[in-house]
């Protein structure tokens, strides 16, 4: 079934029940109670995630360049290279005017697509507060238009100009953070105006931890959700946009793009088309319906995302190489082994979420829960309670492969993301298990491997391959 046609089969199901959500809702305290348990390491863990990633990302900007990843000084004397780095003075000299300019105006020009761009009005999850939000699907639109003004504007000059976000590339990555700050404090302040709808899990009291975590579950400034904005379109189309000027620089350097370089861009150009592509699938994701909109939010797709998951073109630029026909073969093969098990694990709950009486989802299997939800527990579901982390990690491994093993610095993403499923695996095991009892139990007897499957046979057997549909909608196993 086509992405079309399933929008509107969609938009037709939960017409009935989509609203026009009312600016202010009177919330009561049933409706906003206090959290009574921590995540991250409690407050602790919330001031070192807000004081020491950004840290980082300015280190992993600073101490890496031509000499090295880490760079020749930092190997020598780490300590005081850091120390220099992070000097007031130090800091102070990473200010650049131009590239703080450059970094507000792109934002500004996403913020503008996402408000004029036409799209698809698609109703959310239902809010405990009853309500339903809309949300204008137009990312893929804005993807598009990002590089159609990119290439009105070199048309007559080439890209010579793209070199500027490696030239400027720290001052570029001080802008993302300062403003990840600014909107973070802006979005809590407004948090407390009268009629919020809170996160469940950021209301604690504790104001740093309360910051970091996100205290008002769906911030919106008249019907610009700041939330889904953020989500994809700042991160995503930032970290190819800058990927694309370094695959520029590389060229005005050799004179040629390697295929190494070429490798990388088109693997993650790919992975951001394909999530813009089903940009509406990130609705019924723990980052839309419970989590709320805090620093870990805000930096993580203004700064994270765009500045540590360009760490492998930024190296190509700096140390550029290409790899053998069998490399390259090889690498291509892994990539799309992990798409392949990521998109049609996917589309497969998809499928069954959204049509569950489709000839496709009936022949799934699954464990009715008292609640009321159905855990699948066949076809790639039966194989682990998270294949497609499995299949997003191997994604991620082949895009730092490129690099060669000259340094372990372009592999951070993948060894970051393992980390990251790793832990979002155990929060969501205990999310559900406190939601199903004892039909979680049930569940995990039957799916025994929770990312891994580490032996598969039967379930690989089991699994009917005509139910996978790669053109599906893209829907995360939060």
């Amino acid at each position: 079934m086509g992405k079309p046609t399933q929008r509107k089969l969609q938009q037709k199901q939960q017409k009935q029940s989509s609203q026009e959500v009312p600016q202010t809702v009177n919330q009561s305290q049933e409706l906003n109670p206090k959290t009574k348990h921590y995540e991250f390491g409690g407050p602790i863990g919330a001031f070192a995630f807000v004081t020491v990633l950004p840290i980082l990302v300015i280190l992993l900007s600073t101490c890496c360049d031509k000499t090295g990843y880490p760079s020749k000084a930092f190997m020598e004397d780490p300590l005081s290279v850091i120390s220099s780095k992070l000097s007031f003075y130090g800091l102070i000299s990473l200010y650049d005017r131009s590239a703080f300019m450059v970094y507000f105006a792109f934002v500004a020009m996403q913020a503008l697509f996402y408000i004029i761009l036409p799209g698809d009005l698609m109703p959310g999850t239902q809010l405990r507060d009853g309500t339903r939000l809309k949300y204008r699907i137009n990312g893929f639109t804005a993807f598009h238009a990002t590089f159609f003004v990119a290439l009105y504007f070199l048309k007559d000059i080439g890209v010579k100009p793209l070199e500027y976000a490696y030239d400027h590339y720290t001052g570029l990555v001080l802008a993302s953070i300062i403003f990840s700050y600014v909107i973070a404090i802006g979005v809590y302040i407004g948090s407390f105006t009268p009629g919020k709808l809170l996160a469940l899990g950021g209301n604690t009291g504790n104001t740093v931890y309360d910051f970091m975590i996100g205290r008002e579950l769906n911030p919106r400034v008249e019907s610009f959700d700041v939330k889904f904005f953020t989500e994809l379109r700042p991160g995503l189309i930032g970290w190819i946009t800058l990927n694309f000027c370094l695959a520029a620089k590389q060229y005005l350097d050799l004179g040629y793009i390697t295929n190494a370089m070429a490798l990388t861009q088109f693997f993650q150009a790919f992975y951001v088309a394909d999530s813009l592509w089903n940009e509406e699938a990130v609705l019924t994701t723990m980052d839309i319906t419970t989590d709320g909109f805090g620093f870990m939010l805000s930096f993580g797709l203004y700064s994270w995302v765009p500045f540590t998951y360009t760490l492998q073109a930024r190296y190509l630029v700096d140390f550029p190489r290409s790899i053998s026909w069998i490399e390259f073969g090889a690498i291509v093969a892994l990539n799309f082994i992990g798409y392949f098990i990521f998109r049609s694990a996917n589309s497969q709950k998809n499928e069954f979420r959204a049509f569950p009486d489709s000839p496709k989802s009936k022949k799934l299997k699954y464990i009715q829960t008292k609640s009321g939800s159905k855990l699948i527990t066949s076809g790639w579901w039966g194989v682990s309670r998270h294949i497609n982390y499995l299949g997003d990690w191997l994604m991620s491994l082949s895009w730092s492969l490129p690099c060669g093993y000259g340094s372990i610095i372009p592999y951070f993403y993948p060894i970051y993301f393992g980390i990251l499923l790793l832990h979002r695996e155990r929060r969501d095991d205990d999310k559900c298990r406190n939601k199903y009892g004892e039909d979680w139990d049930e569940y995990c007897k039957t799916v025994k491997y929770r990312i891994i499957p580490v032996a598969v046979g039967n379930e690989v057997n089991n699994i009917d391959f005509q139910t996978l549909d790669t053109g599906s909608k893209r829907i995360e196993n939060n």
